[in-house]
């Protein structure tokens, strides 16, 4: 009793001193309270995102040749730390910054001129979770044109993607003034504002390259190149489904809302189902379940759930995913077979076709709006639509940077740098330097230099 009478005259002998501090009601709010639990959230969510760009690098990195796993990982580092530069001084701006016509952002270059942008939570805090998500879409175009590429080229294309194809897109989505937001597009975390730029930008990158040295036969029969190491694959892909935690019901904004429930709980279940659609393919197909295709399955069920996360329910997010991960395998089989395009670690098929179909299905499975569910065709329509568009945007814009950056520093690596890895060529050092790489035959290699197939 004493102690607290004796605090109680501190303060009054405080407020009396110092009037308008010792005693002044400016502590924590609701309000205040909420903004900080969101911007925490938030935070959180974009180190897991940030997370991801690990798993990125050990999928590469596993689905490809030992020889060429220093190149990877420096692509993949260079790609988050020159991606945060770059959607620092230009691509916020260009994506959030004020609105001129619906088509890109005017101001907030380098985050100044903007302090009349509320997005809810500090300002800092937002441009982080959105730069990690750039750096995920430029990373994605790796993958797809591994094991042949000059690393300036890719240093080169980096910096187009982050700095302009990709903001302008999340303009057009994300900004609230953008064009087709103003349509009624729904894209919550980026199937195709993420993902569909990353895919059809590599699908441009993959088939301007050519394919690798031994992939393809004389008379176009497909010769199998495998990884060096399915484990990391593995690894790499069960940390990009961690990551999706960040990436799906981070984009609430809010760690106030139940919704980040609902969003976690229909991308795990998109995941599981992608997983299990793309075993029971490959197992039909060649008579045995495919552990490479497999994990695409469960990355094509996360990519095919990110545009509708918070709108569909459990029931349809299982169907999604099934259905990305059937999807998957017949998609890398189709730019495989088909069209010739060699695509090492089956970016394209992963994250533009699988982004596409996930976009669309939006406009059927939607709870409120879906073609399922009684909303007519609307929906899907204005869905279709921004598939198109970015489609489009991303295939024009990823083929002008890639033919300007080939004639100003060409695109591949030389016939003999290839065969010797990029490792060696590209940066002078070896990731496995206490191991003896040898020469191996794969079978269907039949008649090609051993050296061009050196694992």
């Amino acid at each position: 009793m004493i102690k607290r009478f004796t605090m109680l005259l501190l303060l009054l002998v405080l407020g009396a001193l110092f009037p308008g501090s010792a005693l002044a009601d400016d502590g924590p709010t609701v309000e205040s309270n909420a903004v900080a639990i969101d911007t925490v959230w938030v935070l959180i969510c974009a180190y897991l995102v940030f997370l991801m760009h690990a798993g990125f690098s050990l999928v590469e990195a596993g689905f490809t040749r030992a020889k060429n796993t220093v190149n990877i990982m420096m692509k993949n580092l260079l790609t988050i730390s020159l991606g945060m530069i770059l959607f620092f001084v230009i691509g916020f701006a260009l994506a959030f910054g004020g609105d001129a016509n619906g088509f890109i952002g005017i101001k907030g270059f380098a985050l100044s001129d903007i302090a009349d942008l509320d997005f809810g939570i500090p300002t800092y805090g937002f441009w982080f979770f959105q730069a990690v998500f750039c750096a995920t879409a430029a990373t994605i175009v790796s993958g797809a044109v591994a094991e042949r590429i000059k690393f300036i080229a890719y240093v080169l294309f980096t910096v187009v993607i982050t700095a302009f194809i990709y903001p302008v897109v999340v303009h057009w989505v994300w900004n609230g003034d953008g064009w087709l937001a103003q349509k009624g597009f729904i894209d919550f975390a980026g199937s195709t504002v993420v993902h569909g730029v990353g895919g059809w930008s590599a699908l441009v990158g993959a088939w301007l390259l050519g394919a690798r040295i031994g992939k393809y036969g004389k008379n176009g029969e497909i010769r199998a190149i495998p990884g060096h190491n399915i484990a990391l694959g593995t690894l790499g892909t069960l940390l990009l489904w961690l990551g999706w935690f960040g990436f799906n019901p981070g984009s609430t904004l809010s760690g106030t809302t139940a919704d980040i429930a609902l969003i976690a709980t229909t991308t795990m279940l998109a995941a599981s189902a992608g997983t299990v659609g793309a075993m029971i393919v490959t197992w039909m197909r060649h008579g045995k379940p495919d552990l490479a295709l497999t994990l695409n399955g469960a990355l094509g069920g996360l990519v095919g759930i990110t545009a509708g996360c918070a709108a569909v329910s459990p029931i349809g997010a299982i169907v999604i995913g099934l259905i990305s991960g059937i999807i998957l395998p017949l998609s890398v089989a189709f730019f495989d077979r088909v069209l010739k395009i060699d695509d090492p670690v089956g970016a394209i098929s992963v994250h533009g076709v699988c982004g596409l179909f996930g976009t669309l299905a939006v406009g059927l499975f939607a709870v409120d709006g879906g073609l399922f569910y009684g909303g007519g065709v609307a929906q899907l329509a204005v869905q279709a639509t921004g598939v198109v568009a970015v489609l489009a945007w991303s295939l024009v814009l990823g083929f002008v940077a890639f033919k300007v950056i080939g004639l100003i520093v060409g695109l591949r690596v030389s016939p003999e740098e290839e065969m010797e890895g990029l490792d060696i060529g590209e940066h002078g050092m070896e990731a496995y330097g206490d191991f003896m790489l040898r020469s191996s035959g794969v079978p269907g290699l039949m008649g090609i230099n051993r050296e061009q197939v050196t694992i």
